[in-house]
């Protein structure tokens, strides 16, 4: 070692710079590689720390994730967006000749084939009696007048038109049309039987008078519904089409010796009507009865008359008492009350003399509902106010005829 130095002091100047510039080199290159060594030598001892081997991670329990609450599980964004809905057209402009003139409004009608209708009252519901004529559905604001006309021998006439009546209410004219044929707008009918002891003598003739006009006056659209008049009023026949039914109601019948509860009867008959009656049928009361109220709680004459006028219902009166009762006040007092109902609603009250016209009276009323006119109108008072108004129909053409109608209506109540 010392002959080397000696031999590298003996060099000259420029190889000894050159030798000790190799020496640096290298001394720096050691020291670079060392660096770099201690460097992995580090990172793989933390490589070999921090990764556990595979044992350890088949051996080490997984963990269980803590779940989430439900409002952070799942978060829905609604946004808002506006509907945008095409504006409409505006509406054409509505000519002159359109202005203030409203057009009345139009009859509603519909057939029975179109219309299957069920009633429920507290028992299971019963479907209505099938009907084969035309039901017309009046609106509420139509005011329906039946009329009968008949000539010098009070025989019915059938060949007129809604064009020669002539109405007014309240003694302004009303324009009147026509809705239906004469007689061919179902009937609703109700039939009211006094078996109170001052009728009882000829029950069992009067019971098969009635069941004779029935079979001749009803058709397959037509109803009927049979009460009693005793000491109070009671429904023995519910409405129904069928013959057999009624004839078996009738015969169920017995006279008594108790009271006549006459007023209060007609009112619950005129009522049933009202509340079961098809739209646009006409409504009617046939009532065999001397008239006598001796037992009635709640209806006298005028509200009696009231209900059937309320309910648009046609009186029919005929009393078996004979000519006998012009002796007895009361007794004439019972007839005058059944006339007065007869000729408010548009009805008849009928006195036959004998039995035998008994039969004769049911087939004048029988002919009479069969050629009955419909009429109907819209009234030029809109107001609804609940109150009675007065109407007069009359033939101008035509003095010669008797008219019977209904003397008024009570106007709808808002």
């Amino acid at each position: 070692m010392r002959r080397m130095l000696q031999g590298v002091v003996k060099l000259k100047f420029p190889q000894r710079v050159l030798i000790r510039a190799w020496l640096l080199a290298g001394v720096w290159l050691l020291l670079y590689a060392g660096l770099v060594l201690n460097l992995a030598a580090s990172s793989s001892a933390q490589g070999k720390k921090g990764k556990p081997s595979e044992r350890a991670r088949q051996t080490a329990p997984t963990p269980t994730p803590t779940p989430l609450p439900p409002a952070a599980a799942k978060q829905v964004y609604k946004l808002n967006v506006p509907v945008m809905t095409p504006t409409p057209p505006a509406p054409a402009p509505t000519p002159p000749s359109a202005v203030n003139k409203p057009a009345p409004p139009p009859l509603q009608t519909e057939t029975n084939s179109e219309k299957g209708t069920e009633k429920a009252g507290g028992k299971a519901a019963e479907k209505e009696p099938e009907n084969t004529g035309d039901t017309f559905r009046i609106n509420s604001n139509l005011v329906a007048v039946p009329v009968s006309v008949t000539d010098a021998n009070g025989e019915p006439m059938r060949s007129l038109s809604a064009e020669d009546f002539q109405l007014e209410e309240e003694g302004q004219p009303q324009q009147l049309q026509s809705l239906g044929e004469p007689g061919k707008t179902p009937l609703e009918l109700a039939l009211l039987f006094d078996v109170s002891g001052s009728v009882r003598e000829r029950f069992e003739f009067e019971k098969l008078a009635a069941t004779r006009f029935l079979k001749e006056v009803l058709k397959p659209a037509d109803t009927v519904s049979v009460f009693s008049i005793g000491m109070e009023p009671k429904l023995v026949g519910e409405r129904t089409s069928s013959l057999d039914k009624v004839a078996a109601s009738l015969n169920a019948l017995e006279p008594t010796k108790e009271g006549t509860a006459f007023f209060d009867t007609v009112a619950k008959a005129a009522r049933y009507l009202g509340e079961h009656a098809v739209p646009g049928a006409r409504r009617v009361v046939v009532v065999i009865s001397d008239g006598e109220d001796n037992h009635s709680e709640t209806h006298r004459l005028a509200d009696t008359q009231r209900e059937l006028q309320r309910t648009d219902t046609l009186f029919y009166a005929i009393n078996p008492s004979g000519p006998s009762i012009r002796l007895n006040r009361i007794s004439m007092r019972g007839h005058n009350g059944m006339s007065t109902l007869a000729a408010e609603t548009g009805g008849g009250a009928f006195l036959p003399d004998r039995d035998d016209e008994l039969e004769k009276v049911f087939r004048q009323i029988a002919a009479e509902l069969q050629a009955q006119y419909l009429l109907g109108y819209y009234s030029t008072n809109e107001t609804n106010d609940g109150k009675f108004r007065r109407i007069k129909i009359q033939l101008p053409k035509r003095p010669d005829l008797r008219i019977r109608a209904r003397q008024g209506y009570y106007a709808p109540k808002d």
